[in-house]
C-alpha cells in the first residue's frame, strides 16, 4: 500500500499543481494583472507548488530528510535527466542560447546554499536570506522586462498564450473548479506521498533521505522533463536551458526560504559529503554549452548526462 499510495500522491500533485497554476493564472488576467507579473510569480510559484507542499508535509510529519533531498536530488535530476534525455532524443542547439546572466545566477545561488548548509540546520536567517535573494532576482527581472519594453515597445512576456495555462475563453466556473481542485489535490497529494515514501524506506531499509533524493526528486521533476521534451522537438535551446535553471533556483530558494519557517531544516552528513557536491557538479557541468558558441548538447552528450544520473542514482541507493 505504501507504494500506492506514493505514486497516488504524486499523480494527484501533478495534476492539482497544473489545475493550480491554469485557475490562478486566467483569474489573475480576469482580474487586470499585467502577464509579465503573472509569468514571474503565479506561473513560477504554481509550477513549484508540488515541491514546496512536499516540503513542508515532510517537515511537519518529521521526516526533514524527504524535504531537502527532494530539493538537491531535483535539481540534480533537473540537468542531468531534464537536459539529458531530450539531448539524447533529438540534440539541444545552445550555441546560440542567451543563459549566461540566468546560469550565474543559479551557480551563486547554489554556493550560498551550500554555504548555508554547513551552518545546519537552515532556518530562522537563513529563510530571510532565501527569500531576499528570490525577491531580489523577481525584481531585477521585472526591472530588465520593463527596459526591455521602453528600449524597444515590444513586451517580453505580451500574448496570454504564451503563459503556461493561459485561455482567454475559459469559462469562470472552470477557473473556480481548477482553483478549487488545486488547493485540495495538493495538500492531499503530498500527505499521501510522504506518507508513502515513509512507509517505502522502512520496508526496503534505507533512509528517507535516500527515498527524498530517488522517487520524490525523480517524481517531481516529471513536469520539468516533459517541458523540456517540447522545447528540444521545437528546437528551443533557450526554454529547456531556462526551465532548467528557473526550476533549480526556485527550488533552493522559494522551496528550502519558505518550508525552513515552519520547521528547522537539519543536513545530514551525506548531504554534506556528496549530494550537495554532486548537484554542484552537474550545475557547472553546463557552464561550456552556457558560454561557449562552438559547443551544443548533442546526442553523445546526452548519453552522458544520463549515465551520470543513473550512476549517481545508484551510489545514493546502495
Amino acid at each position: 500500500m505504501d507504494v500506492v499510495y506514493a505514486v497516488l500522491g504524486l499523480v494527484i500533485l501533478l495534476l492539482a499543481g497544473d489545475a493550480l497554476v491554469r485557475g490562478a493564472v486566467n483569474l489573475s488576467l480576469r482580474l487586470g494583472v499585467p502577464a509579465l507579473i503573472v509569468s514571474l510569480t503565479i506561473v513560477a510559484f504554481g509550477t513549484s507548488a508540488p515541491e514546496l507542499l512536499i516540503a513542508i508535509q515532510a517537515l511537519l510529519e518529521d521526516a526533514p530528510g524527504i524535504a531537502l533531498g527532494n530539493v538537491v536530488g531535483s535539481n540534480t535530476a533537473n540537468v542531468l535527466l531534464v537536459l539529458g534525455v531530450p539531448a539524447l532524443m533529438t540534440g539541444l542547439d545552445t550555441s546560440k542560447s542567451d543563459s549566461r546572466r540566468s546560469y550565474i545566477e543559479m551557480v551563486v545561488i547554489t554556493l550560498i546554499f551550500i554555504g548555508l548548509c554547513y551552518f545546519s540546520p537552515i532556518f530562522g536567517i537563513d529563510s530571510f536570506i532565501l527569500l531576499a535573494i528570490l525577491f531580489l532576482i523577481l525584481a531585477n527581472h521585472a526591472r530588465h522586462a520593463v527596459t526591455h519594453y521602453r528600449e524597444t515597445g515590444e513586451a517580453m512576456v505580451d500574448e496570454e498564450e504564451e503563459l503556461e495555462g493561459a485561455d482567454p475563453d475559459l469559462p469562470g466556473w472552470k477557473i473556480g473548479i481548477f482553483l478549487v481542485l488545486g488547493l485540495i489535490g495538493l495538500p492531499l497529494g503530498a500527505d499521501l506521498l510522504v506518507e508513502g515514501s515513509v512507509g517505502i524506506a522502512r520496508d526496503i531499509g534505507v533512509s528517507e533521505t535516500v527515498i527524498g533524493l530517488t522517487l520524490v526528486a525523480l517524481g517531481t521533476s516529471l513536469p520539468e522533463l516533459a517541458t523540456t521534451v517540447v522545447a528540444a522537438l521545437r528546437r528551443q535551446a533557450d526554454v529547456a536551458l531556462g526551465n532548467v535553471i528557473g526550476s533549480n533556483v526556485f527550488n533552493l530558494l522559494g522551496i528550502i526560504g519558505v518550508a525552513s519557517f515552519f520547521d528547522p531544516i537539519p543536513v545530514g552528513r551525506e548531504f554534506l559529503e556528496r549530494d550537495l557536491w554532486v548537484m554542484l557538479g552537474a550545475t557547472l557541468l553546463i557552464a561550456p554549452f552556457v558560454f561557449s558558441n562552438k559547443m551544443n548538447l548533442t546526442r553523445g552528450w546526452g548519453v552522458l548526462f544520463c549515465a551520470l544520473y543513473v550512476i549517481y542514482i545508484v551510489a545514493v541507493v546502495k
